[in-house]
């Protein structure tokens, strides 16, 4: 079953997710078209049409899949790219741990369906992209992945980082035979049922000693995502490197992203967002790696590059002999995506609005036509326990998000025996208006006792409360399995206090929903960036 709640009742999504979808006009400088707008597509498709990757770089495609195994239904998807009039929805993520958090496989999904959609309403071929962002350094992004077990506790595990952790792109880095041990963690974290063998079984068989975890994490997704369709890139594949050489060149003789990108922060800020990305004013958008990444500034006329000046003769030569040890940062990590693919949309999250919305310029500076841009699918996956204790209840999603136990004592006090209830407001009343009696007629007997009425006053619904907050105490000790519900559902929805798709790794849903999972997510997911999906058994 599946409900849809609109984004504004969520206290996570900022304002300028909201304004992207619910007034796209006030953001329409800074972004490439409407998505919301037929006219916008046919647009990004034209625009898309007069850029082609070149048939060799699909080539390098099709060699990653065949060292992976990849299904059939991506391998002909990838052939696709070879037809001159195919565009691509694209996506991506860092490879974390056994996929990583619930919004890996929501993005992947989002891009399916709307490739889907868009190939039916264009009457274009249009495949499904995932850029898995393997050039980036940071190891605890990656290293982790959190589940729900048996007794509804966040259990995390944690992957002890290889040589090299922190200093080199995270794709190069090879899993040593900890990674059993992760498997192993994952397997006693995760709730037994008829699908959690197979699901250990296939991290076995992809998290392996000497794999790399870009490897590992593709083969994890294709294993889980199956015969739909979805090509997986390994962006830090050194044989993809030449394809955008002079792409790296021109911003080596052309420094201007950095300052494109800050007066597009400064223009956010000034309508009251927020910029996501500041970049030092003298930075190249591109490391240097050999072994370590080094950052690239200009320096005068010359360049730094680690702690060695470089010349830009010095540093062309470097590149044109060597491309695979140079690498787009944050700024240009995107138009490297759509110089290698046709892309007519890229997916993200509401997060990285910001990001994307400080490139417009950078894309034209370049000109690489920038994608149109539609937001992720959102959801919350509850199991049968926690869907029956919100309709019982008649409780909404989003009042669970406090975390504290002010809806649970509202649920409790409901509990009370009416004659309980009706007593406490009936004394409270009573009180109240006896007070009140007394407080008229002391004046005229001594003034000066009306302070001591007050008080009296005072102490008496201090008491009453008191009362008040031992009864439910007691009824809290009463209705363990109310609050047990209360807690579990809570903590599915929103653990740690933060939305479910953000924490908690997708493999304890795979785990949970079981083979149907993506052909649910696929028919019951919305595809409507307005609203959050709430899925249930």
């Amino acid at each position: 079953m599946q409900h849809s709640i609109d984004i504004c009742r969520f206290s996570w999504i900022r304002r300028l997710a909201v304004d992207y979808v619910f007034n796209y006009n006030s953001l329409a400088p800074f972004f490439a078209g409407d998505p919301s707008t037929p006219e916008a597509w046919q647009k990004a498709i034209t625009r898309r049409l007069t850029l082609r990757p070149p048939s060799a770089f699909v080539d390098v495609l099709a060699a990653q899949q065949q060292s992976r195994g990849a299904p059939s239904e991506a391998i002909a998807a990838t052939e696709k790219l070879r037809r001159p009039d195919t565009v691509a929805v694209v996506t991506g993520q860092q490879a974390g741990l056994f996929g990583g958090p619930l919004f890996t496989l929501l993005k992947a999904v989002t891009a399916i369906k709307l490739a889907r959609r868009l190939s039916k309403e264009q009457s274009v071929p249009v495949v499904a992209v995932f850029w898995v962002d393997a050039e980036d350094h940071d190891w605890n992004e990656v290293a982790s992945c959190a589940v729900l077990d048996a007794g509804c506790q966040v259990r995390r595990i944690v992957l002890k980082p290889p040589p090299g952790a922190g200093e080199m792109p995270v794709g190069s880095l090879k899993l040593g035979d900890s990674v059993w041990t992760a498997v192993e963690a994952m397997a006693s974290a995760l709730p037994p049922n008829e699908f959690t063998a197979t699901i250990i079984n296939d991290l076995h068989r992809t998290y392996q000693s000497g794999t790399s975890i870009s490897e590992a994490f593709s083969q994890w997704l294709e294993t889980v995502l199956g015969a739909e369709g979805l090509i997986l890139f390994d962006s830090s594949d050194p044989a993809a490197k030449p394809f955008v050489k002079n792409l790296f060149e021109q911003e080596l003789r052309n420094t201007q992203t950095a300052a494109l990108a800050t007066e597009a922060g400064t223009q956010l800020v000034a309508r009251g967002y927020h910029a996501q990305v500041t970049p030092h004013p003298e930075s190249v958008a591109l490391f240097q790696v050999d072994g370590v990444r080094n950052a690239i500034r200009r320096n005068n006329n010359s360049f730094t590059v680690g702690n060695t000046q470089m010349a830009l003769d010095d540093l062309l030569k470097a590149l044109d002999q060597h491309p695979e040890q140079f690498s787009p940062n944050v700024l240009l990590r995107p138009l490297v995506q759509d110089s290698l693919f046709p892309t007519v949309c890229y997916v993200p999250g509401p997060n990285e609005l910001a990001y994307l919305a400080q490139l417009r310029n950078i894309y034209e500076r370049f000109e690489v036509p920038m994608p149109l841009i539609y937001l992720r699918d959102s959801a919350t996956l509850l199991d049968s326990t926690g869907a029956r204790f919100l309709k019982r209840n008649n409780l909404s999603l989003e009042v669970l998000q406090p975390q504290d136990e002010a809806v649970l004592n509202q649920l409790l006090q409901g509990q009370l025996p009416e004659a309980v209830k009706q007593s406490l407001d009936e004394t409270r009343l009573a009180l109240q208006t006896r007070i009140e009696t007394i407080s008229q007629a002391v004046p005229t007997v001594d003034p000066t006792l009306v302070g001591a009425v007050r008080s009296t006053l005072g102490r008496m619904e201090h008491d009453l409360t008191a009362l008040h907050k031992k009864i439910l105490k007691a009824a809290k000790r009463n209705n363990d399995t109310l609050r047990r519900q209360f807690v579990c559902t809570q903590t599915q929805a929103f653990p740690e206090g933060r939305p479910q798709e953000r924490v908690l790794g997708f493999v304890g849903f795979v785990d949970r929903f079981g083979p149907k999972l993506v052909d649910r997510l696929l028919t019951e997911l919305p595809l409507d960036p307005k609203h959050h999906a709430l899925i249930t058994p």
